[in-house]
């Protein structure tokens, strides 16, 4: 794919932010699985407002031996097991979610891609435990480095809970629809964007005053 008209390379010194989240069946990235991961591109719009292109998304078959907390099911409503899910291999879903990364961060002209999410180091440490017990050899990711929304959210709508976030910014916002990975992941993305376009413009007020 060739490059984009505006590509996003000079805005975060070279990485490209992706929003994942994640549902797993426990806290422990070792031991316990991932269940669904989801992740979305946003890339700049032709006034070079930050906007989302892409979201992809899979269900994940718990991986070998891992264990399975009920207080975590519970809490998520997955069933893990259930045949109607289309689950995948921890392998197959990040292979399903990297390649369109990877495609993006070429476009854009950036180095790696880099995780942004709500409270990330949950996130990062899974898809890292993924990808040791997957095999795999590369991740678009940067390995540590991630994007809070909640110190985002803090900062600009004084709010650090993901959905109070998003009625502060004046979001729809759907708790039956909450913690599935999808949806969780196009929320925090919307207010990733909007937090760094009303940066933008308040950047822009600035000049000018």
């Amino acid at each position: 794919m060739e490059n984009i008209q505006h590509p996003i390379n000079d805005r975060f010194r070279g990485y490209l932010p992706v929003i994942v989240d994640i549902e797993t069946a426990g806290f422990d990235a070792k031991k316990n699985p991932i269940l669904e991961i989801a992740a979305v591109i946003v890339e700049y719009d032709e006034q070079e407002n930050l906007v989302v292109t892409e979201n992809y998304s899979a269900n994940v078959i718990p991986f070998e031996n891992s264990v399975l907390d009920p207080s975590a099911l519970k809490f998520t409503g997955i069933d893990p097991y259930h045949p109607f899910r289309l689950s995948v291999t921890e392998k197959e879903a990040l292979a399903k979610l990297f390649k369109p990364i990877k495609l993006a961060v070429k476009r854009n002209n950036c180095s790696r891609a880099i995780l942004a999410g709500h409270n990330p180091n949950f996130d990062i440490n899974f898809i890292n435990a993924a990808i040791e017990r997957s095999k795999i050899k590369r991740s678009p990711f940067h390995p540590f480095s991630t994007f809070d929304t909640a110190t985002l959210g803090g900062l600009m709508y004084k709010q650090t809970v993901l959905a109070k976030i998003g009625k502060a910014a004046d979001m729809q916002w759907d708790n039956e629809q909450a913690h599935s990975a999808l949806y969780d992941a196009k929320q925090t993305a919307e207010i990733f964007c909007k937090i760094v376009n009303r940066w933008k413009h308040l950047e822009s007020l600035d000049n000018k005053s």
